[in-house]
């Protein structure tokens, strides 16, 4: 009789030979293309309303009208309850872009390509400015000392420009619009006062601004909160003898500057233009009929 430790040595004997007898397979490394950047496709190159995704549409015409109107993502399909890969990858993509002109500062390049000089809100960094907005209306004495040195005081209209939550917009339009607007203002034979930038500083700064200069109308060309169809937007926002605490009511507004809404240089004449009503009416905001 065959015991279980003499079974047990023939079965190990049986597989050892197997393992000796099998051909032994070769491992083949991972072969790594390379992948060149260059043919990679920009997924961001075509606008929004002009990706059209749906599968045999009954009026495909009728529907590009309708997202002429609209950078909202429709018309781009699914792949079963999901969205398409595609779809998907432009979405973070288009997210990126808000992050960086949130996350960004405006260049010190473009403060001097604008010939102005800067000041910063009690703000001491970005996290603080994103979580602290009653800090981004403030300023310090060595601040308020900056401008009173360097700027003319009691200015008739005192522009100036703030990174806002865009740093993007502001580089992209800003100067143009700074342009149009002097332009503007010369033709009327308005005097401004000098241009500076504000690093930090949320739209109410104007106001201490506008006390700070006793500027007769006080105008902020800001980046406004990017979103997922651009971060490219700017807003103008003026007053009238502006004062801390004052509603907010008593603040007219130009939003929207972009590429896709209306175009730096054509805001920048219809900011002067409202200046122009401002100063003869004495009143902004609500006060103000446009």
């Amino acid at each position: 009789m065959i015991s279980e430790n003499q079974i047990k040595s023939m079965i190990e004997d049986i597989l050892s030979k197997m393992e000796a007898e099998a051909p032994v397979a070769k491992e083949e490394a991972p072969v790594c293309t390379p992948i060149d950047d260059a043919n990679i496709p920009d997924i961001t190159a075509l606008e929004t309303n002009k990706i059209f995704n749906v599968p045999n549409p009954e009026n495909e015409d009728a529907y590009m009208k309708l997202k002429e109107r609209t950078p909202a993502r429709v018309g781009i399909w699914r792949a079963g309850p999901r969205y398409r890969t595609e779809t998907l990858l432009r979405f973070r993509a288009d997210h990126a872009v808000a992050q960086d002109a949130v996350f960004n500062n405006v260049s010190d390049e473009f403060i001097k390509d604008i010939g102005e000089f800067s000041v910063n809100t009690v703000c001491k960094d970005k996290d603080e400015y994103l979580t602290r907005p009653d800090l981004g209306r403030k300023f310090d004495e060595e601040a308020i000392k900056t401008l009173k040195e360097k700027c003319k005081a009691k200015p008739r209209v005192q522009i100036y420009v703030s990174d806002g939550l865009s740093s993007t917009a502001v580089e992209t339009n800003a100067k143009d619009a700074i342009m149009a607007i002097q332009q503007g203002l010369r033709a009327y034979n308005i005097e401004m006062g000098t241009p500076f930038f504000v690093k930090y500083g949320r739209v109410p700064a104007m106001d201490a601004v506008s006390e700070v200069l006793d500027a007769e109308v006080t105008v902020v060309l800001i980046g406004e909160r990017p979103g997922l169809a651009t971060g490219e937007s700017m807003s103008c926002y003026m007053a009238y003898k502006a004062t801390v605490g004052m509603p907010e009511s008593n603040r007219t507004v130009i939003s929207n500057i972009h590429k896709g809404g209306t175009p730096a240089a054509e805001a920048g004449a219809h900011i002067a233009d409202i200046i122009k009503k401002m100063l003869d009416n004495k009143a902004s905001g609500l006060d103000l009929k446009l």
